[in-house]
C-alpha cells in the first residue's frame, strides 16, 4: 500500500491518541468557536484552520473512519476497511507494516512479516558494511516493489482538491447594487469512469497475486511478503482508467451563477465551498474563490463604504450660506451649507454611502466637497459690487499666513 502525506488530526484538535469520543467532540466545539470564518471574516488562516480542524473531526467522531486513520495514518472514504486491516497487520512497509526484527534472523521470534534469509551471514562484514551487504540488498527490493506491470492500477496518494481563484470585473453599479454573474469555470472534476479511483475493475482475480492481496518479493537469497503492488492489496482485477489515465480527474469546463451582494467592494474574494478543484480517491474537494474588481465612476469615487463627490457653490452660497441639491447613489439630496463656507471643506451625509456587505443594516456615507466657483466680472456694474463688497470685509485673508512666516 503506498505512503502518503499524513495529517495528525489528533494534534489539530489537541487531543491524545486514547481520547473518547466525547473529548473529541467537546474539542472540537472548543477550536470551532475561536476559528469559525463566521468569527473571522476575511482571515484565511483561521478559515484554513477550521476547515483542517473539520475534517479531523468528521474521521474521529465516526468509530469506522476512526479505525481506518489509526491503521493507515490517513483515511479516504474509498479505503477498504479489510484492505486496511491486512496493511495494518504487516501487509506493506509502512511504520507499523513490516516490522522487522533482525533476531529472526538467528532464528529468534522478531515479530512482523515473515522472513526467509536463507543462510545469510549477519555476522560478516558485507551483511554490515554498504558494499555489497545488507543496505544494498534493501536498495535493490525496494527499486523492484511497486511496479507492478502494464496495465497495472497505480499506487496514487489521495489528495485534497486544491483551491481556485478567478477574477471577474464587474461595473461600478453592479457592485452597488449586486448582481448575478454567469461564468463559465474549468476545473478538475471528478471522473465520472471511475468515480475517482483512477482505475477500473474487471471480473476476476488480480492476475499477479492470484486473489491473494499480497505476493512475495525476494533479494538475493532474502524474501519478503508485501502489498501486491498491481492491485494495491485488494485481490482485485484493477487496471488503469482509460478516460483519466489514472489521474483520478478529468478537466471540465462548467457554467456556474455567482451572486455579487449590493455593497461588494473592489478586490473583495468571494468562497465558493467545494467548487475548486476535485480530490482524488474520496478526498475533499478545494474552494473557488472569486476575486471582484470593481470599475470606477465619472463622479463618485467610493472609498470602502463611503461615497465622495465633489460639489461647485457659487461665491454668495459660500458666503451667506444655502440649502443645494446634490447628487447621491440614491439620486438628489438637499445638503445645507454653513454661511462662512470655504472652498475645499467637507460636508457629510450621513447613511447616503453603499450597503454593507458585511454587516447587515449597515451603511456608509456621503462626503461632499464643496468647491467655491469665483465669476469672472464681465460688466462696469459687477466690478462696482466687488468692490463694495472688499471694502466692507477689509481684513487680509493672509494675515494668519503672514504671522507664522
Amino acid at each position: 500500500m503506498p505512503t502518503t502525506t499524513k495529517k495528525d488530526y489528533y494534534e489539530l484538535l489537541g487531543v491524545k491518541k486514547s481520547a473518547s469520543a466525547e473529548e473529541i467532540r467537546k474539542a472540537f466545539r472548543k477550536l470551532a468557536r475561536k476559528y469559525h470564518p463566521d468569527v473571522n471574516p476575511g482571515d484565511k488562516g483561521s478559515e484554513e484552520k477550521f476547515k483542517a480542524m473539520s475534517e479531523a473531526n468528521d474521521v474521529l467522531s465516526d468509530p469506522k473512519k476512526r479505525k481506518i486513520y489509526d491503521q493507515l495514518g490517513y483515511y479516504s472514504d474509498n479505503i477498504d476497511p479489510a484492505a486496511a486491516e491486512a496493511y495494518a497487520r504487516g501487509g506493506g512497509f509502512g511504520a507499523g507494516g513490516f516490522g522487522f526484527d533482525p533476531a529472526s534472523a538467528r532464528g529468534g521470534r522478531g515479530q512482523g512479516v515473515p522472513v526467509d534469509f536463507g543462510g545469510f551471514d549477519w555476522s560478516s562484514e558485507a551483511g554490515q558494511q554498504g558494499g555489497g551487504g545488507f543496505r544494498d540488498i534493501f536498495s535493490d527490493l525496494f527499486s523492484r516493489v511497486g511496479g507492478g506491470g502494464a496495465g497495472a492500477a497505480p499506487q496514487a496518494q489521495p489528495q485534497p482538491g486544491t483551491d481556485l481563484e478567478y477574477q471577474v470585473n464587474v461595473g461600478f453599479w453592479q457592485a452597488i447594487r449586486g448582481a448575478v454573474l454567469r461564468l463559465n469555470i474549468t476545473r478538475a472534476d471528478v471522473c465520472s469512469t471511475c468515480a475517482g479511483r483512477g482505475y477500473q475493475e474487471a471480473p476476476g482475480v488480480c492476475p499477479e497475486c492470484h486473489g491473494k492481496g499480497q505476493v512475495t518479493q525476494a533479494a538475493g537469497r532474502m524474501k519478503f511478503n508485501t502489498a501486491c503492488p498491481r492491485c494495491g492489496g485488494s485481490g482485485k482485477n484493477r487496471t488503469v482508467c482509460h478516460t483519466c489515465h489514472g489521474e483520478g480527474v478529468v478537466q471540465r469546463t462548467e457554467p456556474l451563477e455567482v451572486r455579487i451582494k449590493a455593497g461588494t467592494r473592489d478586490g473583495q474574494r468571494i468562497r465558493l465551498a467545494g467548487k475548486g478543484n476535485a480530490g482524488t480517491m474520496g478526498m475533499p474537494p478545494g474552494d473557488l474563490y472569486i476575486i471582484v474588481r470593481a470599475g470606477d465612476h465619472p463622479v463618485f469615487h467610493r472609498e470602502g463604504d463611503d461615497i465622495h463627490v465633489s460639489v461647485p457653490i457659487s461665491v454668495p452660497e459660500a458666503a451667506l450660506g444655502a440649502k443645494i441639491e446634490v447628487p447621491t447613489i440614491d439620486g438628489r439630496a438637499l445638503l445645507r451649507i454653513p454661511p462662512g463656507t470655504q472652498s475645499g471643506q467637507k460636508l457629510r451625509l450621513r447613511e447616503k454611502g453603499v450597503p454593507s456587505a458585511t454587516k447587515e443594516g449597515k451603511r456608509g456615507d456621503e462626503i461632499v466637497e464643496v468647491k467655491i466657483v469665483v465669476p469672472l466680472p464681465r460688466d462696469e456694474k459687477t466690478k462696482e459690487l466687488l468692490r463694495e463688497i472688499a471694502k466692507l470685509n477689509a481684513e487680509d485673508p493672509r494675515a494668519e499666513l503672514w504671522s507664522k512666516v
